[in-house]
């Protein structure tokens, strides 16, 4: 086996030293042309059939696509069948361009033409390839007779056009391979077609530009789109089109730099599906758009919808993390991700400029909900977790029970290997601070405040053991509790951590308490949830204490 890059030489440059491109920005959406119905077709294991045709084109159109590549009916009987049905049942809306495709040969124009008798709009799409490598190792021409094929195919659909004049006819043109093509050729076979079909005397005439094979750089590709925006006749008269592919990764990156060049037109196809390594993805240039403030003209807040078809037509799953309409592209499982989105979010007020850490977009104008933001794993910390509670469960902790409850989660996602969903990390708050130990419940309290402080009584005990009365004095009740434990158990209990929240107005709770305690070196936290600040706080003591005791007991035995 061989891996060899000498066999391989670098695609050349363009030389245009003046290129405007890099300083320009996109300010509005291209023309969209929508070719899953035959470029992103003919790449499937399992071509679609009639039926399948007519609901991806309901989707495309309900979304907003006004022209959409149907098919190759000289091709394909099913492809021809499709154009037919569109058209003799009357499914195609009156703002919206069908297009088809079709090599440079009589028979071929003829049967296209055709197949689209009758259409209010159509858009018939011609093409022969004019790089070095087809006209001297495919078709045994040169440059004159490569241009002569053209010129000819375009005379075919002028006249064929004619015959048909209850239909409103676009011509396109693409020079195949022009992203291999010697540029200031492929400007001479263009105007040569457009000599044929003559633009400025109001025929509509969209000039497509093919990576048929993407074959350098973007900004190569844009650089050549450019030359072209600017060197051929009748530019004004007539739309600009690109058509890229993604051999490189780069098919989205050279759409974009190509409208910065001059061009009004892009094709693609749903979430990328194409030959070899798939088309232009009109998702994720439309939706980099949307991300910049600029209306894409497409509905995209359909995401869920769209790739359900998509999937379920073409059997190609989508993964992940594609770009907008992956399950998992707004899902930070990361620690920081997770915290740094979480403050973001509680600052973010409707009608508020979009600035939010790691979230490009908005989820929910895709209607994803925000519970699929912050995902809990062995890589998330205490953001992550807060996140969690406080949007599932409409839990608030302070830092440092933060940190603390984020280690234990941590370390079951290390042993699990997998996700911790919400449902577990409320489980585990529960069970690990919530809780209350057998015989520590509280039951009543009576508070007395006297010149020496606070002397209180405070009742204990469950169904299962008896009540307790502890009493002790302090500068407040929770210092009247520690000094009762302490004179009771022998202990020199310290409070290292406290805080209380109030939760507003419910049935259950109205304040929250947190605390962390030190005995002998040890420590252990608890939390509380009560009708008011004094049982919660006393509570959250008795607990971590009853954990205390637990836990000292566990050690003698």
């Amino acid at each position: 086996m061989s891996f060899d890059h000498r066999k391989y030489s670098p695609f050349v440059t363009v030389d245009k030293p003046d290129r405007k491109w890099p300083s320009r920005r996109i300010e509005q959406a291209p023309l969209w042309a929508a070719v899953d119905l035959r470029d992103g077709n003919q790449a499937l294991i399992k071509p679609m059939s009639v039926a399948q045709k007519k609901r991806f084109f309901k989707l495309l159109v309900e979304v907003g696509f006004k022209e959409i590549e149907v098919g190759f009916p000289s091709g394909s009987q099913i492809d021809f069948d499709f154009c037919r049905a569109l058209i003799e049942e009357d499914l195609v809306p009156d703002d919206v361009h069908i297009q088809v495709l079709t090599q440079s040969r009589h028979e071929l124009i003829e049967r296209t033409f055709e197949a689209v008798r009758g259409a209010r709009n159509a858009i018939v799409h011609i093409y022969n390839a004019t790089s070095p490598t087809f006209r001297d190792q495919v078709f045994n021409v040169d440059k004159e007779g490569c241009k002569a094929i053209a010129v000819q195919a375009a005379t075919w659909v002028r006249d064929m056009a004619a015959q048909q004049p209850e239909t409103h006819w676009s011509f396109e043109y693409s020079p195949e391979t022009f992203s291999a093509t010697e540029t200031d050729f492929a400007v001479e076979v263009i105007d040569a077609v457009n000599e044929v079909w003559r633009p400025d005397q109001g025929q509509r005439v969209i000039i497509n530009l093919p990576a048929t094979v993407e074959v350098s750089t973007p900004n190569v590709f844009a650089d050549q789109v450019e030359i072209v925006h600017e060197n051929i006749r009748y530019r004004e008269h007539v739309l600009i089109s690109v058509h890229t592919h993604n051999d490189r990764g780069c098919g989205v990156a050279a759409a974009e730099l190509s409208m910065m060049a001059g061009a009004d037109r892009v094709e693609g196809t749903l979430l990328g599906n194409g030959e070899r390594t798939g088309n232009m993805d009109l998702v994720t240039c439309g939706m980099n758009l949307y991300a910049q403030g600029i209306d894409p003209l497409i509905d995209f807040s359909r995401m869920k919808e769209i790739v359900q078809v998509v999937e379920e037509i073409t059997d190609i799953p989508t993964h992940p993390r594609h770009p907008y309409a992956g399950d998992l592209v707004f899902t930070a499982f990361s620690g920081s991700h997770q915290d740094a989105i979480r403050k973001c979010l509680g600052l973010y007020k409707p009608g508020d400029i979009w600035r939010v850490a790691y979230l490009p977009i908005d989820p929910a104008d895709l209607n994803r909900r925000y519970e699929e933001v912050v995902r809990i794993n062995s890589q998330s910390g205490k953001g992550g977790v807060t996140h969690v509670l406080e949007r599932d469960y409409g839990i608030s902790l302070p830092r440092w029970l933060q940190q603390e409850m984020a280690k234990l989660v941590q370390t079951d996602a290390e042993e699990d290997g997998g996700e911790i969903d919400s449902r577990r990390v409320h489980q585990r708050f529960n069970s690990d601070y919530l809780e209350v130990p057998n015989g520590w419940t509280l039951r009543s309290y009576d508070l007395h405040r006297g010149e020496e402080g606070v002397q209180a009584q405070i009742s204990i005990g469950d169904q299962r053991s008896p009540v307790t009365v502890l009493s002790g004095r302090g500068e407040g009740a929770v210092g009247a509790l520690v000094e009762s434990l302490n004179r009771r158990h022998g202990w020199q209990l310290q409070v290292e951590a406290f805080d209380e929240y109030s939760l507003g107005d419910n049935t259950e709770a109205n304040a929250m308490a947190c605390v962390r305690v030190q005995v002998g070196g040890h420590t252990q936290s608890a939390v509380a949830l009560a009708a008011d600040t004094t049982a919660a706080a006393l509570q959250a003591i008795l607990s971590a204490a009853g954990r205390m005791a637990e836990a000292q007991a566990r050690k003698s035995a």
